[in-house]
């Protein structure tokens, strides 16, 4: 072997490895996206080739929200794994997400992720990215609103077909009647969640709680549990708001089984416990890494996909068979 073509072998190996995140992600957004047969592709808005320098990404968490660090993570990996910039903003009133979005707008980023949890409080700000030419991926939330406002893909979990499987999994473990407990007032995903959740059951009710007083989140289901004591599930849909539902149903001395979406190291141990029957993980790291990927790809080459359909990325179970296997990544903020 001449120094010259080993010279070119070693460096188009360092070139490869480089490449090697970009290609593996590219490979699962394609093995995970549902069939789009019946889903139009939308119409891909103008936008300048080149290379993807800066992302925004803007959710709606809350502060401190456990959930919304593990995307936070998945964005910011991708962007280092990728070399782009990536910054991570949130807020859970639609205004001021709007505003951050305009703002990210304003600074011309090269691409932008938003989650829709009020999608027709985000319209403006989002249309006003798309005709900016800024590609827009959705995540998490606004399934059904992501191609009409724009966007190029959505990566998250379909929330009524989640709600659905957890219910039917509930309703399988022998239960009567379910209490699904939303957390969020608006959030379009929860309301579909419960929706899908008591269709699949078959007798539930809904409980209204702010995610920003457990206290009162705690308080509001022991009372629920003590007024119908029939109630013998309960289903969260936020793993902060689960530990609250635990010590909830202790308090009210019910026999309720209670049960979460998502996932933390709280969830983690009281599944190990027995205080939670399953938590539906909808692999939010996914949500933050994959979207930046999406934009990568479409940026330097105008790929895209799913062909209108949402990448999906849940729901699957975690439960005392396999939480094992997942309490490692949970510690370590990457589930």
């Amino acid at each position: 072997m001449t120094t010259m073509s080993l010279e070119i072998r070693t460096a188009w190996w360092r070139r490869s490895r480089r490449m090697l995140p970009w290609l593996a992600a590219a490979t699962l957004l394609a093995a995970c996206s549902g069939p789009g047969a019946d889903v139009p592709a939308p119409t891909q808005s103008p936008v300048a080739q080149g290379k993807l320098g800066s992302v925004a990404v803007v959710t709606h968490g809350s502060q401190g929200d456990a959930f919304w660090n593990v995307v936070k993570n998945g964005a910011e990996a991708a962007g280092k794994d990728l070399g782009v910039r990536v910054e991570y903003n949130s807020s859970g009133d639609p205004g001021q997400q709007a505003k951050l979005i305009d703002n990210a707008v304003a600074q011309g980023v090269d691409g932008l992720v938003v989650s829709m949890a009020n999608p027709e409080a985000l319209r403006p700000s989002i249309e006003k990215a798309v005709a900016a030419g800024i590609p827009v991926v959705t995540i998490n939330s606004g399934e059904s609103e992501s191609a009409e406002f724009g966007a190029i893909g959505h990566v998250g979990q379909s929330e009524t077909s989640a709600g659905q499987a957890a219910g039917k999994r509930l309703a399988d473990a022998g239960r009567k009647k379910l209490l699904c407990v939303i957390h969020e007032a608006g959030n379009v995903g929860a309301n579909q969640r419960c929706d899908g959740a008591t269709k699949a059951f078959g007798n539930g009710a809904t409980l209204q709680v702010d995610i920003n007083n457990p206290t009162d989140a705690q308080s509001r289901i022991k009372g629920a549990l003590e007024a119908d004591r029939s109630i013998d599930a309960v289903l969260t849909l936020n793993s902060q708001v689960a530990a609250r539902a635990v010590d909830g149903v202790k308090e009210s001395q019910s026999a309720a089984m209670v049960a979460t979406f998502d996932l933390n190291t709280d969830v983690v141990e009281a599944i190990r416990a027995g205080k939670l029957l399953f938590a539906v993980d909808q692999q939010q790291y996914e949500q933050g890494y994959l979207p930046v990927v999406l934009l990568q790809l479409y940026r330097t080459n105008l790929n895209s996909v799913g062909g209108g359909a949402p990448v999906q990325t849940g729901p699957a179970f975690v439960d005392k068979n396999n939480v094992e296997a997942v309490a490692a990544r949970v510690a370590l903020g990457m589930r």
